[in-house]
């Protein structure tokens, strides 16, 4: 499993908090969010995979900030439907040119965020499947994301498809015990990363990187993050 840390926004935090080695970063390139990113994202290790938040952006502006950061991969939080992303899917074939971080313009990974409050309705993933990398599950509240609570992880219990996904919503260090809890369960099988932002936060956009590091090390020391070599 890995380790998602969303919501950057400040330089010195930024490179705090890849020290710690998470398995991606995550950048909100959405203009209303109290951490919207802007400047320039400073230089990361390799293996961190950095990513780009939008919400019911044009696609050309996606490609554009794809481009302008060298994104690796692009989280759509609003109503994208499936022909968003294959719309994003072709004119990034044709738009891109190589990559600084050396893949192709096709290796760009799509992550398609769905919200849950009390129950979902997974037949609406089906239009998704060939279209998107991963799924992410989201706490539905009145932000698109950063809501702060948590969702019924149990509505997990029904999930119908073998694509990855994310868990977010509301994660904090309280949680680790429950975060544990559910990756013994079998609706974690295809739990691909925990996606954690606002309950690691001083204030919007600044993770508390003492509370980041023991979040993550007691994952590591269950067993459901790998430790480092």
């Amino acid at each position: 499993m890995k380790l998602k840390v969303c919501g950057m926004k400040y330089q010195d935090n930024i490179q705090s908090v890849a020290a710690l080695q998470p398995d991606y970063l995550g950048f909100i390139f959405w203009e209303p969010s109290s951490r919207y990113f802007k400047g320039d994202i400073p230089q990361l290790p390799k293996h961190i995979k950095k990513v780009g938040v939008f919400v019911d952006a044009p696609v050309e502006e996606v490609i554009s900030t794809v481009e302008k950061h060298d994104l690796q991969v692009v989280q759509l939080h609003g109503k994208e439907d499936a022909a968003y992303c294959r719309k994003f899917r072709s004119l990034c074939h044709s738009s891109l040119p190589a990559r600084q971080s050396g893949g192709d313009a096709e290796s760009i990974e799509i992550i398609k965020v769905f919200s849950i409050k009390d129950d979902f309705d997974f037949s609406v993933l089906r239009d998704f499947e060939g279209v998107c990398d991963y799924f992410l599950f989201d706490t539905k509240g009145k932000l698109p994301g950063g809501n702060g609570y948590a969702f019924d992880w149990t509505v997990l219990e029904n999930y119908p498809s073998k694509k990855p996904f994310f868990l977010s919503g509301g994660i904090g260090l309280e949680e680790v015990d429950n975060v544990l809890s559910f990756l013994r369960r079998q609706e974690s099988n295809y739990c691909h990363a925990i996606d954690v932002n606002s309950r690691f936060e001083i204030k919007a956009g600044l993770k508390d990187e003492k509370k980041l590091k023991e979040f993550e090390n007691t994952l590591k020391k269950n067993g459901s993050l790998p430790a480092q070599e």
